[in-house]
Parts: C-alpha cells; structure tokens; sequence
C-alpha cells in the first residue's frame, strides 16, 4: 500500500465522521478530578471503553463497512482476529446487516471467542496462532472475492478510528497533548491527522508495553521491525506491525513522544482506575494511563486527553491484577 498523506487522513477522518455517526457511540470526554489531584495534570478521559463491541475498533471496522458495494456486503466479509477487532467486525456486520467470518486460532481464549459469536460472526477456527489464522482469512477472502478486513491497514479502517480525535476537538476545545496506546497505529494515526489539521502544536504521546513496542521500535528504527513479543496485560497491543503497514509513515511523522510501560505499571493504573472511577478497562487502555503516570512531571499544568481504548478484559485477568 502507498503512504498517506496527514492532510489526505485528515480529510478522510471528516467523512467517516459523518458516515459513521448514525451507528457508533459519541462516548464522552470528562475531566478526572482524581487525576487532576494525583499528577498535577488537567486529565480528561475519552471513554471508549463504552464503545459498542468496547473497542474503538468498532469505528474503524464500521466506516470499513459503509463503504462496500451491495454485492460485497451480500456475499460478506472476512477478518481475523482473537479479540477486539474481531468483536468490533462482528458488531458492525450485525448492524448493517453484512455476513461476518473471524477466523481465531486454536486455542484462543473461549470467552473472547464467544464475544465474537455473540455479535453473529461465523467463528472458524484455524491455526496456532494470530498470524496462522491471518494468513488463512487472507487467503480465503481471496479465494471466494470478499473484502478482508483489516484491523488498521486500511485507509478506511484509519478514518474510522481517527473519528476519536474529531469528538476530542469538539469536547475539550483545547488539547495540550493526547496519550494513546499504540498497536497497529490506526487509532493514533487517525486521531493526529486530524487534531494536527486544526491543533498544530498538539503533542500526541504514543504509549506501548515494554513486552512489545513493536510500532515504537519501528519508528526508532525507520523501518517496519520484528520483534519476538512477550505476554503482556495489553493483548489489544500486543504483536507485529505489517510490513506494508500504511499506519508506518503517520506514526513517524505524527507521534512526538514514545513512552514504554511495565507489566508493573500497568497493572497499577488498571486498579487505580478502578479505585478512582469504579469501571472496568482492560490492559491496553491501561497503558495509555500507565503513560500519564509515567510522563506526569514534564505534563502538570497542561490539558492532557488520555484515550481510554477497551474495556474488554477477562475475568481470570482482572483476578490476576487485583491480586498482584
């Protein structure tokens, strides 16, 4: 795929905005007095970890579906997935009335399996691993002409998530930074493009775990790296960057900072949050506030949006986190 020009994304996130609003929530943005009172730091919260599916990525995977053909969303579409993409993909196949397959690995976790089910997909099962069951719903949407659909490869799948950064402008009025965890790139990429266009001297801090800052090593490298992850409390982050990867080039022209974060640390601001606003998020939003903590020093007195990404976390993890 080509690289996208910011300003093209910009453009692009405005449309899907549009497109889009009809089905996704408009989840709010709200100062944190707890945080505020913690760090120093004038914190507000994007909580989409109310999202439909509870994942941003059902704004990606939602404008990705709007735009298909009347043949395309009759014969369906194809995804792969062990979680939030593939819960997002399902949701918005069940509200446009488009036939959904997620291929998941074997052995993936059954509750996120039955997450993906319950919003209609056709869950196969197929490979090891994230990558075997990728590959394999690659190459049958190929095989049988059906749109596969990417968690964050895709300039569609872009524009939808970067909606984030259009109802950030339209809530705060003014931004001094934003903190979002990074993974494939999509949501951070979208979300600069557009509050860049209108906001030039926002800084936008991209935030991973120590175990896998794939995207944060690719960036620091100038090239798409591989990277051997380690378990980490943020799944919906964790793995490889494709090595075509649009997101790439937004990432190294629009994220100004790069923090990485412990198991440790997250796993901190997973129980404050809960402490402080009794609702549940899952490690990858975590992240993002394990940043804050992290970076709070260089950031009191400043505006600060923390994206709060999921809210998709197992019982047996949440167990595991409260009781570290």
């Amino acid at each position: 795929m080509s690289a996208l020009d910011p300003s093209q994304v910009a453009e692009h996130v405005i449309a899907a905005h549009k497109h889009i609003a009809p089905y996704v929530r408009l989840t709010p943005s709200e100062a944190s007095p707890a945080y505020a009172e913690r760090f120093g730091v004038d914190v507000w919260l994007k909580s989409e970890h109310l999202q439909h599916a509870g994942s941003f990525k059902t704004r990606g995977a939602t404008s990705k579906l709007l735009s298909l053909t009347p043949e395309e969303k009759r014969t369906g579409v194809v995804a792969a997935s062990t979680g939030n993409h593939g819960a997002s993909v399902a949701w918005a196949g069940r509200a446009l009335e488009v036939p959904v397959r997620v291929y998941v690995p074997n052995g993936a976790s059954p509750a996120k399996v039955e997450m993906i089910r319950r919003y209609g997909a056709d869950v196969q099962m197929h490979g090891t691993d994230g990558l075997d069951a990728e590959v394999f719903g690659r190459a049958f949407a190929v095989e049988n002409g059906m749109p596969y659909i990417s968690p964050y490869n895709d300039p569609l799948v872009v524009a939808g998530q970067g909606t984030v950064g259009v109802e950030l402008a339209e809530q705060m009025q003014t931004v001094d930074a934003v903190i979002i965890a990074v993974g494939g790139g999509g949501l951070i990429g979208g979300s600069a493009a557009y509050l860049k266009s209108i906001m030039p001297n926002v800084r936008f801090i991209g935030a991973s775990p120590v175990n896998s800052p794939v995207m944060a090593m690719s960036v620091r490298a100038g090239h798409i790296v591989e990277f051997a992850s380690k378990a980490t409390l943020s799944d919906g982050t964790a793995g490889g960057v494709e090595e075509d990867a649009i997101t790439f080039d937004l990432c190294r022209a629009l994220v100004d900072e790069w923090v990485e974060v412990s198991e440790d640390e997250i796993a901190n601001a997973m129980r404050n949050f809960i402490a402080d606003h009794h609702q549940l998020i899952e490690g990858s939003a975590a992240v993002a506030l394990a940043a804050l903590a992290q970076r709070a020093g260089e950031l009191r007195g400043q505006r600060v949006a923390v994206v709060l990404c999921g809210a998709n976390v197992s019982i047996d993890t949440l167990r595991a986190v409260l009781a570290r």
